[in-house]
């Protein structure tokens, strides 16, 4: 009987285990496309929600900002996205951090230059407050459209 309970009760938790898993790839996927919406958006309240206060935000160019002076760029119009478009992605979970890594057509402008980019993105996720919070966006482009 001891060992039935014990099989017993490791199912359950294996079969929990994987629905949070589940669950929890849902909603950083979903915080994926929340991301993309508000920033398109300019969405500044959503911005403020999704970013952490320790975000690094390292673009396609080499530029690497914090999360003020990525808002501030958004703010002052010196970065405007017309379009993300998450083409193919996966996530990662590791505890309570994710890695989502993409393959994102973005476009719009930049220091008043046009852009359309296709990128390898890699956002890393973390769990702060019971919400998962941006803490890293890597860009790397992959040719010229």
């Amino acid at each position: 009987m001891y060992k039935s309970a014990v099989v017993f009760l490791i199912a359950i938790v294996t079969a929990q285990g994987f629905t949070l898993g589940a669950d929890a790839d849902q909603a950083v996927e979903a915080a994926e496309k929340n991301w993309a919406a508000a920033v398109v958006a300019m969405d500044f309240s959503a911005m403020e929600k999704i970013y952490s206060k320790d975000l690094i935000y390292a673009h396609s160019t080499g530029v690497v900002e914090t999360k003020t002076e990525y808002l501030d760029k958004l703010k002052t119009g010196a970065q405007k996205y017309d379009r993300i478009d998450l083409q193919k992605s996966m996530v990662k979970l590791f505890g309570d951090s994710a890695v989502a890594h993409s393959v994102v057509r973005m476009s719009g402008n930049s220091s008043g230059e046009p852009f359309d980019s296709k990128l390898i993105m890699i956002h890393v996720w973390v769990k702060q407050d019971g919400h998962w919070r941006l803490v890293a966006h890597q860009t790397t482009k992959l040719e010229d459209l």
